[in-house]
């Protein structure tokens, strides 16, 4: 009695660790519309744990039971795996609203299927399939109907303001990329596998697929129009904005997505400096003369003015730095190359006061625009050398404008060309004392009233410190000019007679009473 009792024992023991319960059998055999359950997956650990436990039996001389139980084992493990397939497939396919709930049980089930990696992969693609048709309906629907109850509007009712439009769809889809990616995180979440990270990619590159033909048609519908320069920029700026938002989310895996915002920023871009190029080349068409008060010319403001709005909206652009750097760098070699050369070809025809008195004023205006803007040093310098040449020219002309009007322009013409060995400068018809104090009564009147003999152009200047500038430095000049002929009349071989009674000033006093 006790021998069997003990028989009895081994069996139950034996059966209890190789063998399933009659209800977790029927737990994972089930009938085809029986949901799972938390329960399925503590049985179908359980068959896994006996299919292990039983390699113990093969050492031992228990072989055939043990082989006989392994390949039950198997058996359950495959019909399980195949029903949770089969109603893992059916829950993705149910995924089809724009928001979607994923299950723990979902969570649970895609762990005990990445033993299974071909099982595994076709529910990711099941997954996949269902929500990229979610997301093109529900992108078509954002477009045509907008939310519920009317809120948000649809988005083509601001087809008219098109970065609005462009801007609208972008943030649309950044917000659905975001959603899909977050799915597949909780659904995904339990799994161990390596590559969990690159699954999630490839399927949300998936996804979003669908949507990059509607996106595309759209948005060169926009470009193509060409909505103006400025627009038009914004766009291009915008589109660049949300790649980098949208790739910094799921890596370069929504690679269709990422291709199709890339081609559209290249276009807009490329649309864009063509619409600069084609107003710079109408400017090159019709050349206007420069204004009676030499101020800049209307195409000049207007050009300025379309730059001024094309770096404001740069400046405020959410770009990286260098990509802003290199297209600044073309805009303004794009407009302001031209723009040069309108105001160059404009002033050809003017006298050399006018012409560069006009150029002054233009180069300015180019000068403070740009100064507004980051990543215009160079320019800047540039613009700065070439006023500071048509400085030169304007203060050389008011100096000999002041000479030719107090009279000196004669005697300092003759002076210079004088050589030592033509003999006394007295003696010349043009240098004797009387000709010299006639010519001195005439700088005196001057000396009483330097601000009287400014040349007119002086008074078109836009910039006060640049005139300011000018007259000091020609006055520079007219000293300059007073001391070489005070120094020749007081030298004793150009045989001036009392010469004090001359030139009563001394260079000094001059300078004293001009600055």
């Amino acid at each position: 009695s006790q021998r069997l009792e003990m028989k009895a024992q081994v069996a139950d023991a034996f059966i209890a660790k190789f063998q399933l319960t009659p209800d977790e059998m029927n737990l994972l055999r089930g009938t085809k519309d029986e949901p799972i359950t938390e329960d399925f997956f503590k049985a179908l650990g359980r068959v896994k744990q006996i299919h292990d436990d039983v390699k113990i039996l093969l050492r031992t001389n228990q072989q055939r039971a043990g082989l006989e139980i392994m390949e039950q084992m198997a058996l359950l493990q495959e019909t399980s795996y195949e029903r949770l397939y089969r109603w893992t497939q059916n829950e993705c396919r149910a995924l089809t609203q724009e928001s979607c709930d994923i299950s723990p049980v979902l969570a649970q089930a895609m762990e005990a299927l990445q033993d299974r990696p071909v099982l595994y992969k076709y529910t990711l693609d099941e997954f996949g399939t269902a929500r990229r048709s979610a997301v093109v309906r529900g992108f078509i629907d954002a477009l045509t109907r907008g939310g519920l109850g009317g809120t948000p509007r649809p988005i083509e009712m601001h087809s008219h303001d098109p970065l609005r439009y462009v801007g609208d769809m972008l943030a649309w889809l950044h917000q659905a990329t975001a959603s899909e990616k977050e799915h597949l995180e909780a659904m995904l979440k339990l799994v161990t596998i390596q590559g969990v990270e690159e699954n999630i990619q490839e399927v949300v590159g998936h996804i979003t697929e669908g949507v990059c033909r509607p996106l595309k048609v759209r948005i060169e519908q926009v470009i193509v129009a060409e909505p103006g320069a400025v627009l038009l920029y914004k766009i291009s700026n915008l589109l660049k904005f949300y790649h980098h938002t949208i790739s910094g989310i799921v890596g370069n895996s929504a690679a269709t997505l990422l291709t199709t915002i890339e081609e559209m920023h290249l276009l807009s871009k490329k649309i864009f400096f063509n619409s600069l190029s084609l107003h710079a080349s109408k400017l090159m068409d019709k050349v206007e003369l420069p204004p009676p008060d030499l101020g800049p010319s209307s195409a000049l403001n207007q050009t300025l003015n379309l730059l001024r709005e094309v770096l404001a909206s740069h400046d405020s652009s959410v770009v990286p730095l260098d990509a802003r750097q290199a297209d600044f760098v073309q805009v303004l070699s794009c407009v302001l190359d031209p723009l040069l050369q309108m105001c160059t070809m404009s002033a050809s025809n003017l006298g050399t006061a006018d012409m560069a008195t006009f150029m002054v004023n233009s180069l300015y205006m180019m000068k403070t625009t740009l100064a507004l803007f980051e990543f215009t040093d160079k320019r800047l310098e540039m613009l700065q050398f070439q006023i500071e040449a048509h400085l030169d020219t304007l203060i050389n002309e008011q100096a000999s404008y002041v000479l030719t009007r107090a009279g000196l322009s004669y005697i300092y013409n003759a002076l210079q060309q004088h050589k030592p060995e033509q003999g006394p400068l007295s003696n010349l018809s043009s240098m004797d004392s009387v000709s010299l104090k006639v010519a001195m009564a005439q700088f005196d009147r001057y000396l009483s009233a330097p601000d009287s003999l400014l040349m007119s152009q002086l008074n078109f200047l836009l910039s006060a410190t640049v005139k300011e500038q000018i007259i000091k430095q020609s006055t520079e000049l007219v000293c300059r000019a007073y001391s070489e002929l005070y120094a020749a009349v007081m030298d004793p071989a150009n045989q001036y007679k009392d010469p004090e009674t001359i030139l009563h000033r001394s260079p000094h006093q001059v300078q004293a009473l001009l600055s």
